[in-house]
């Protein structure tokens, strides 16, 4: 059912972001388990460490480091066969390429302004998306069945522009903005949470340490927080929360006054020109979370 009112949903995009998006959220779900769980047996190892057990003359503690350090070794051979973050960013890129082109198209925006020939216009979308799916590594797809122009691009690109438009503003632009604006302050939250976090293990080891020096305790509790703190920074790093609290808020900011510059159009070949502006906006920005990414080697 074509459901122009509510602009463009997921399932009204072509099947080529589809196939990205299914393989950028398996890639991304698979990455980061892979690395939670990298860095638990990490923190295992250094608690194993810790306990001088012996049973039958073996070293128990010995043995259960020497088996978690053995599942990190396999952990990190699984990321680098099967490379998940590769297929989390390449795939993303493709889907939000995708995307960008199923919206200009939709609403008349540059290169598939309103010009009489739709047609052409449809044409020139198609051989875009083949070049895209060309150039694409064979890892960030998976199979699908959508069409590459759905019915409901069709039909939003037949209405008027101020319905195009209405539709456009809403459903894109403010939706993203909101989208932008959530993540911004939902990272900046997370940010401080993991800052104060780490700054209470951290006094914890400290505590460890003189607990271990005056004989309070006989463990190595020290070398465990420090395991933590190694494993607390690490996550951390990867999920980026500071630095992509700040690109979501200048990203959200940017399509603020894209939104204004939209709302001031009333032609179509202005439209088509401001269209194409504020999808470079999004691109920007997906362009910036993805060099803050680390490539796998």
């Amino acid at each position: 059912m074509v459901r122009t009112e509510h602009g463009l949903v997921e399932t009204d995009l072509p099947g080529l972001y589809e196939a990205a998006d299914t393989a950028s959220r398996s890639g991304q779900r698979q990455y980061v388990r892979t690395v939670r769980l990298r860095l638990l047996l990490t923190i295992a190892a250094a608690v194993t460490g810790t306990w001088p057990a012996e049973t039958s003359g073996l070293d128990v503690a010995a043995l259960g480091t020497a088996a978690a350090l053995a599942a990190i070794a396999v952990t990190e051979a699984n990321l680098r066969t099967t490379r998940p973050a590769e297929r989390w960013y390449d795939g993303r890129a493709l889907a939000e390429s995708a995307k960008s082109l199923a919206w200009r198209y939709s609403v008349g925006g540059v290169p598939y302004a309103k010009q009489g020939n739709d047609k052409l216009a449809e044409r020139r979308l198609v051989e875009q998306m083949s070049r895209l799916l060309d150039e694409a590594p064979t890892t960030c797809i998976t199979p699908s069945l959508r069409p590459t122009v759905t019915a409901a691009m069709h039909d939003l690109r037949s209405r008027d522009l101020a319905t195009r438009k209405e539709a456009y503003l809403r459903f894109r632009i403010a939706d993203q903005q909101a989208w932008y604006a959530g993540k911004a302050v939902h990272n900046e939250r997370r940010a401080t949470q993991w800052h104060l976090s780490l700054l209470v293990i951290e006094v914890l080891g400290i505590a460890a340490a003189l607990a271990k020096a005056l004989r309070f305790v006989d463990l190595n509790l020290a070398g465990v927080v420090a395991a933590v703190i190694a494993a607390g920074t690490a996550w951390a790093s990867l999920r980026q929360h500071t630095t992509l609290a700040r690109a979501y808020t200048f990203a959200a900011n940017e399509l603020a006054i894209a939104r204004s510059r939209l709302d001031l159009v009333d032609d179509e070949e202005t439209w088509a020109a401001e269209v194409a502006d504020s999808e470079e906006a999004v691109s920007r920005e997906h362009t910036m979370w993805r060099a803050s990414r680390s490539r796998p080697n």
